[in-house]
């Protein structure tokens, strides 16, 4: 295994740390990426177009790994692998529903995924996903109800888990942003902004783990000895800034809401427009 660069080493941690602010924040990683890496470190240069974009998908599972780690008694409820408490903290939140989430962003991802691959990833496309995804988050808060009727996820419907779901295929046009899209639908439906971003986290975790899973397998011939070390800087970068950043946005979201990310999404529109297109 060899020894970073100092130059490698930097590119991995501000990887890292780009995605583990971004990911689960309504702000669209993808943007930030072409930002920060496509338009300046430029991590394809160190090693190649592939190993690049097989960093991405690992650090990534950094981001997902944080949101296990946070939602873990969550999670071993959904399976069915702990005590089933009772009262207050009392899951009610079924594994059924969590699926039916995933099943309209699910099939539209398998039926279209050679299309968007081929013809949305530009930098063009991620623009107008900025854009539309703000538009579609002030308009969750604009028409919100006042006194939202759903303040836990233990309350959510199969109804809502559906049609929140059917919002998460807004997040398959790059730069729309997973979370940006379920936790303005969540809150059109009646959710309070924390909750419907804890079920957004909640959802992210097996789509993003599949989608991951699967890209792995088909790059896992890229992870050389040269790569491996860049690889698991960048991840545990992602990991530890996405643990911290995942807990403060919780913190913060019922109280600031979606229209400050929404005018930030517009400013790096813009950012990107001016000085990469």
């Amino acid at each position: 295994m060899n020894i970073l660069s100092l130059w490698e080493f930097f590119v991995a941690i501000v990887l890292g740390i780009v995605e583990g602010l971004t990911e689960f924040a309504p702000v669209s990683s993808t943007g930030h990426m072409i930002i920060v890496d496509d338009a300046w470190l430029k991590s394809k240069e160190l090693f190649s177009q592939e190993v690049a974009n097989t960093f991405k998908i690992v650090i990534q599972l950094g981001s997902i790994l944080a949101v296990v780690i946070l939602f873990k008694q969550r999670f071993v409820d959904l399976l069915g692998l702990g005590r089933r408490s009772e009262g207050v903290g009392g899951p009610k939140l079924k594994l059924s529903q969590v699926i039916i989430g995933l099943l309209p962003a699910a099939f539209l991802g398998f039926l279209f995924e050679d299309y968007i691959d081929t013809y949305l990833f530009s930098i063009e496309t991620v623009v107008i996903g900025l854009i539309v995804g703000a538009l579609l988050m002030i308009a969750a808060d604009y028409f919100s109800p006042r006194e939202p009727k759903v303040t836990t996820v233990d309350q959510i419907t199969y109804k809502q888990a559906f049609m929140i779901g059917l919002f998460q295929c807004f997040a398959l046009w790059p730069g729309f942003s997973r979370s940006g899209s379920t936790i303005s639908g969540g809150v059109l439906l009646g959710l309070n902004h924390r909750t419907a971003a804890d079920f957004t986290f909640i959802m992210a975790v097996p789509i993003m783990l599949g989608a991951s899973g699967l890209s792995l397998i088909k790059n896992w011939s890229y992870f050389t000895a040269d790569a491996l070390p860049f690889f698991i800087v960048g991840f545990v970068s992602a990991f530890i800034v996405a643990l911290i950043s995942i807990q403060f946005f919780l913190q913060l979201i019922n109280r600031i809401k979606l229209v400050p990310f929404a005018i930030y999404r517009i400013v790096l529109a813009a950012a990107i427009y001016l000085f990469i297109l």
